[in-house]
This record gives structure tokens, sequence and C-alpha cells, in this order.
């Protein structure tokens, strides 16, 4: 379950920009937990999933329900070669921000993971 805290701070963070975007086709979102950032762990895909619906939701009832289902929106907290597929098989995220992982030979399956999908 996502947290108020994690939606209020996301919507915080897109109502910054929301006025000032002219072409969401030329917008793409990156979500990561702030507990993921620099320590390895991975949100459940089911937390992924969660929060990547809620911030669509909001981008259909604030934007416009067009930007809501274009928008690529993507998880960048520790996707690996373990964890990239069952992340790529869930319906909202759309593909991946890789850190470390990118200089691994891991990186393949990471990039693969869509067709998996």
């Amino acid at each position: 379950m996502v947290s108020g805290k994690t939606m209020d701070v996301c919507i915080a963070q897109l109502t910054a920009y929301k006025d000032n975007i002219e072409d969401w086709s030329n917008v793409v979102i990156a979500y990561e937990p702030v507990w993921a950032i620099g320590t390895g762990k991975v949100a459940t895909p089911e937390i992924a999933q969660e929060t990547h619906a809620h911030l669509r939701t909001w981008l259909a009832e604030n934007v416009g329900r067009e930007v809501g289902s274009a928008v690529r929106i993507i998880y960048g907290g520790s996707v690996n070669g373990r964890n990239c597929a069952e992340l790529a098989r869930q319906p909202d995220i759309d593909g991946f921000l890789v850190g470390g992982a990118s200089l691994k030979p891991e990186f393949v399956d990471i990039i693969n993971s869509n067709k998996a999908a």
C-alpha cells in the first residue's frame, strides 16, 4: 500500500510543473522511492505499480485523459536483472531509469525485460 506521504510528495512535484508544460508528449516521469535511493532496495512490484497508477490517475484528472494515458512513467528504484521482469509486467510501469546495474552484464536482461512482459 502506498503511503499518503508518497503521493503528497509526488503530487507536489507534478503540480509545480503542470502549468509550465506545453507539450506533454515530450515528458517522461521517473519515480523512485526516496528510501530506495542509493540503498539497493526496490519497491515490490505491487507498490511500484500502485504508485504509478496513482500518478497516471492524477495526470488524467489534472492535466487530461490523453496525457494520463500517454505519458511514460518509468521506475528507478534499484532495478536489476533479478527484479526487472516482474516490474516490467506491471501495466503502469513504462520502463526503467537504471543506475549502477547499467554498468553490469545484467543490463542486457533489463533492456530485454519488456519483451518478456
